[in-house]
């Protein structure tokens, strides 16, 4: 219970500290005449926010090693996957896809909500570092990635009991006839939203330092809703089209390969994860106390 405690704790550090590292330019009264090169001014913020990512993903591991018999086979697989989804964005790279479709939040998603918020942040964190170090994606903007991509994989535990209320209002015919399970239905509409909510997220990296028509631009002192009126229009010039183009492949690749991927998945937790007690045996006839 207090490695779970623990493990929770330092994983909720590790997505504050991102939101924090995205949204501090906001609370700064100027950003200096240079705003035109965010990637210059984000430079000096990466050898920080790394070393405290990386530092509470180990921490992680560690506490995650320690909450369950067979843990250790458990972290090997959340570092079989980490490969496996980075070889995948390493093909997405090599073969380039329309707009901005990427096939590594399918298995971020499931990994989350089938093994549970902390190995979803860990998954979707190692992804981003391990895929940016193969395909040369290494820059100022990787902290953010891997924050951002944490969140999709720690949001995903909180579909679970939307599931079940589903589950006991979706008639068994009604599941026949359509085709889909409620479960996968949740899934596949919270792929799409994420599709859209990643690149959200992402801007908010870059926005505050691009200089460009006043109606889509940071400036400092604006108002809450006035700074969401910009940056709403910023983003539906910039990203829209692209960030639909991600929805649509997590769309696809869900119901296509949602079905068995969970079936898969839950097979490994099953035989990895498993809970135990002791039983504490009587002096005189060695049985368990208590027993019949």
């Amino acid at each position: 219970m207090r490695s779970r405690l623990l493990g929770l704790a330092i994983t909720l550090a590790a997505a504050v500290s991102g939101l924090l590292a995205l949204l501090y330019p906001f609370f700064l009264s100027d950003l200096g005449a240079g705003r035109a090169a965010p990637g210059q001014l984000r430079a000096g913020e990466m050898s920080v926010l790394m070393t405290l990512l990386l530092g509470l993903c180990v921490l992680a591991l560690l506490a995650e090693a320690q909450g369950h018999l067979l843990s250790t086979r458990l972290v090997a697989l959340l570092g079989v996957l980490a490969a496996l989804n980075s070889a995948l964005r390493f093909l997405e790279t090599a073969i380039p896809g329309p707009g901005g479709f990427s096939p590594i939040f399918f298995l971020i998603i499931l990994v989350g909500y089938v093994f549970g918020g902390r190995m979803g942040f860990l998954m979707g964190a190692l992804t981003l570092l391990v895929s940016g170090l193969v395909t040369g994606g290494v820059g100022p903007w990787l902290p953010g990635q891997m924050f951002t991509a944490g969140w999709v994989g720690l949001s995903t535990p909180l579909l679970r009991p939307l599931v079940r209320g589903l589950q006991r209002l979706w008639p068994r015919e009604a599941e026949k006839r359509v085709g889909f399970t409620p479960e996968l239905l949740a899934l596949t509409a919270f792929a799409i939203a994420w599709g859209f909510l990643y690149g959200g997220l992402m801007n908010l990296w870059e926005w505050p330092f691009i200089l460009g028509p006043e109606g889509q631009s940071w400036q400092a002192g604006l108002g809450l809703w006035t700074g969401v009126q910009r940056y709403a229009a910023y983003y539906l010039v910039t990203s829209l089209v692209w960030d639909l183009m991600a929805a649509l492949g997590n769309l696809l690749l869900m119901l296509a390969f949602g079905p068995p991927a969970l079936r898969a998945l839950r097979r490994f937790r099953q035989r990895f994860v498993f809970e135990y007690s002791a039983l504490i045996l009587s002096e005189n006839s060695g049985a368990p106390a208590g027993g019949d």
